[in-house]
């Protein structure tokens, strides 16, 4: 029998494994009573033990009250505070969303990651997760997102085309912002950290937000420093992206990426036949149990059979998972138990 680390590992390698590899993913505060209530656990930590998970994220201690949430760290918004992780929105006028000059970037006010990172909590969180499980950080370092929510959506989109060097000069020290993060939460948890997970939302449900071609310009040689910074810490590296992002899971991989994040079972060309087909040698792959329709509105006997087929098209170099890390209320705990009964049948 495998232990949690060594089944994370293994399937990354896309080597056999006793059973798949798996994960409950990041259930927010309001999914958690039901949860605990279903599964008659008082904890997280003690539900994830009930599910036999395999993966502990640690989360980086960032101290911006009242988010306390590295995601929440460059507030933009030009109005209000951009409110939590799950009520933000990146549409909102942004700080830079009339300016077209690179040399006004550090009018913004860049926080200090050193005033707002706990170095010692993190120590602390690193060093009481589980020794046996795969402990994952959780960076985001959404260097693309926190672009277009630095402008606006729609001014961040013209920009990269009309004044490019601008948007440029915003997404690198956003990038730089994320390294400097990366660089005090790395050292904190030295030894103890296993992977993290970074990433941005490139994909609609049909398709891309941008072109692959503005990814690989704009966007990619940013993700490339962020990669490079955790490989350089010997962290295997897992990569955030939402929706149909076919054309450029090539180049996420050749980016030094271990672990693409997630299979969004409803997205356009993201069904787990066709991303083993086309990329079962170049990496692995969490998620694969939708949580748009199935996990909501599926019987815990549908839910069963979807993750036998997803075992059955990748016997390793899957870690199965609903497709979103965020289990929102509407999600069936039931259908979370079905889920992770058929993973250890």
């Amino acid at each position: 029998m495998m232990t949690h680390r060594e089944r994370f590992f293994a399937t990354i390698a896309r080597e056999p494994v006793d059973r798949p590899a798996s994960w409950l993913g990041l259930p927010v505060p309001s999914a958690l009573p039901k949860l605990f209530a279903h599964f008659g656990v008082d904890s997280i930590e003690a539900l994830k033990r009930k599910i036999d998970d395999d993966v502990f994220p640690i989360p980086v201690p960032y101290r911006n009250p009242p988010t306390n949430d590295i995601g929440c760290s460059l507030a933009f918004a030009k109005s209000g505070d951009g409110g939590a992780q799950d009520e933000r929105t990146l549409t909102a006028p942004g700080f830079f969303e009339d300016m077209t000059d690179p040399a006004l970037v550090e009018t913004f006010p860049w926080p200090d990651p050193e005033e707002h990172i706990d170095f010692a909590e993190a120590r602390r969180l690193a060093q009481q997760a589980p020794a046996d499980c795969a402990r994952m950080g959780i960076m985001w370092a959404a260097h693309f997102q926190d672009a277009c929510s630095a402008f606006g959506m729609e001014n961040a989109l013209l920009t990269m085309m009309i004044a490019p060097e601008m948007f440029r000069a915003v997404i690198d020290r956003i990038t730089d912002f994320y390294l400097r993060c990366g660089e005090i939460f790395y050292e904190a948890t030295k030894g103890y950290l296993d992977a993290v997970l970074i990433g941005n939302d490139f994909g609609s449900q049909n398709g891309l937000l941008v072109s692959p071609e503005e990814l690989r310009a704009y966007v990619f040689p940013g993700t490339k420093r962020l990669v490079d910074q955790a490989k350089s810490y010997g962290l295997k590296v897992v990569h955030h992206s939402c929706g149909a992002i076919h054309p450029i899971i090539d180049d996420l991989f050749g980016l030094g990426i271990d672990v693409i994040h997630p299979i969004q079972a409803r997205a356009r060309d993201m069904q787990a036949e066709r991303l083993k087909a086309d990329f079962g040698d170049r990496g692995a792959f969490f998620g694969g149990v939708d949580a748009q329709h199935l996990l909501v509105n599926g019987t815990a006997d549908e839910v069963r059979a979807d993750v036998r087929r997803l075992k059955e098209v990748f016997p390793t170099g899957l870690i199965l998972s609903p497709s979103h890390e965020a289990i929102l209320p509407d999600i069936n705990p039931s259908n979370i138990e079905a889920l992770f009964e058929a993973v250890h049948a």
